[in-house]
Order: structure tokens, then sequence, then C-alpha cells
């Protein structure tokens, strides 16, 4: 929107088109990793190695770490909201306050960000996927071939990491959640099943499962496609800031409102 405000009204149309283009290749290579993701023929050898490779770089490598630092940081808030609801008497409401503010809400969009901050925003895109991006990928089949063996491993690790960040921290602060509220006694097991099983119906489980996947879309393919285009296009980017940074964080920002929006409006 900068581009807008210091560019004459005359540039505006030329520009918005250029905007809506730059969306538009989003759009259709997006789709294409997608069903390239879903095809049975992308799962030759050499592929399944170079996925296996990523998904094990960018989940297993930091899923331990990654782990226990959103356990700490949620043990934290877990406390200060369970005080702070005894201190007001609301005891009774401090668990679903907290499974429905980090369970739902904060653990995905923080894996979501982790997992753009150190595999999406620093993708290097090579060669192969260079030639690839200026290129047509449904016009040419060697397009298609790079785009498959490159992009689609990359991008498949990528939404792997998000989705099981996000499980595995979400069932960790379900664990500190109970150890907060009840202690180490067994008895507060009925009452915590009930009030989260209450929380997880399944309008909300499944809001839950799609805010989770379309973040693991977002950060897989967003960064990715805006590097490509100015490998496709050439021009060169007008700011220090990483291609598809702000748009990813804009996707993202829009995918948390609208579920807000869903769940409780």
């Amino acid at each position: 929107m900068n581009s807008f405000l210091t560019t004459k009204p005359s540039r505006w149309g030329p520009l918005l088109w250029r905007y809506l283009a730059s969306w538009w290749y989003l759009t259709h290579l997006g789709a294409i990793a997608i069903v390239m993701a879903f095809s049975p023929s992308t799962y030759n050898r050499r592929n399944r190695i170079a996925t296996s490779h990523y998904i094990y770089t960018s989940t297993w490598q930091v899923l331990p770490w990654f782990t226990l630092l959103s356990a700490l940081v949620s043990l934290v808030i877990i406390r200060i909201v369970v005080v702070t609801a005894r201190s007001y008497g609301l005891s009774a409401y401090a668990l679903e306050m907290v499974v429905r503010v980090l369970v739902l809400e904060l653990i995905p969009l923080t894996a979501a960000m982790f997992v753009a901050l150190r595999a999406g925003l620093a993708f290097n895109a090579g060669d192969a996927l260079a030639v690839a991006a200026a290129a047509s990928p449904d016009r040419s089949r060697e397009a298609q071939n790079r785009l498959r063996a490159d992009l689609v491993p990359q991008v498949i690790s990528n939404a792997f990491a998000v989705l099981s960040l996000a499980m595995v921290s979400s069932v960790i602060v379900l664990v500190l959640a109970y150890i907060s509220v009840y202690g180490g006694s067994p008895w507060g097991l009925v009452d915590y099943t009930r009030t989260v099983g209450r929380i997880f119906d399944p309008v909300v489980t499944t809001g839950f499962a799609l805010k989770t996947i379309l973040f693991g879309l977002a950060v897989a393919v967003i960064p990715t496609a805006a590097i490509l285009e100015t490998h496709r296009t050439g021009l060169r980017p007008t700011s220090t800031v990483q291609p598809g940074a702000v748009r990813l964080l804009f996707v993202l920002l829009v995918i948390e409102a609208a579920s807000l929006a869903v769940k409780y409006i």
C-alpha cells in the first residue's frame, strides 16, 4: 500500500494490475503445488527421499526445543491466568480460558510464524526453481518436473512442520493446564475431560484443524511463490523486507480473524 501512496495517480492502474497479477501467480502456483502433492506420480524414489529430508530438517530437528520453549512460555501464561481467575473468584473458568486462548488461538499461530521465520522466509530458490518459475508451470513439462522435484517436497515439509509443532505443543499445554489447575490429583480428570470436551465440540474441532491446515499451506506456499516471482519477472524488491513476508503476515491474520469471527460472532 505504500506504493500507492508514493506513486502518481496516473500509475495506480498499472500498479494495481501488477498487484492483482502477483496474487494470481501466488494462487496459481499454490494450487499447482497442492495438486502435485496429492498426485501419486510425484512420489518417486528421489522425491520421497527429498521430502523425508526436508521433513526431518524442518520438523524433527526443531521439535524438541520448540516444544520446550512453548511449554515454558505457556506455563507462565497458564499460571498468570489461573492466579488471576482465583483472585476474582472465577476459578471455574480458568481452564476454559487457558484452552481457548492458548490451544485454539496462540499455539497454531506461533507455530506458523516460527516455521515461516525458520524455513519459509529463509527459502533459497535455486537455479532449478528459478528456471522453472520463468516458464508457465502448466505449459512446460520440464517446469512441472522441476517444481515436482524441488518445490513440492518443501511445500509438504513446511505444511507438515506447522501441523506437527502445533499438535504436539497443544497436547503438552493441555497436560500443563491440568497440572496447574488440579495438581497431581487424579480426581480432577472427570471435570477436566468434561470441560475440554465441551470446548472441543465438532464445530470447534473442525475449525481448529482447518485453520491449522490453512496456516501450514500459507507458510508453505506464500514465501516460496514470492521468491519465485522475483526470478520470473526479474523485478528487484523495492524494500529490504524478505519477499512474501508482509503478504504472509496479512494472510495469517486474515485466517485468524475469520476463525475468530466464525466462532465468536
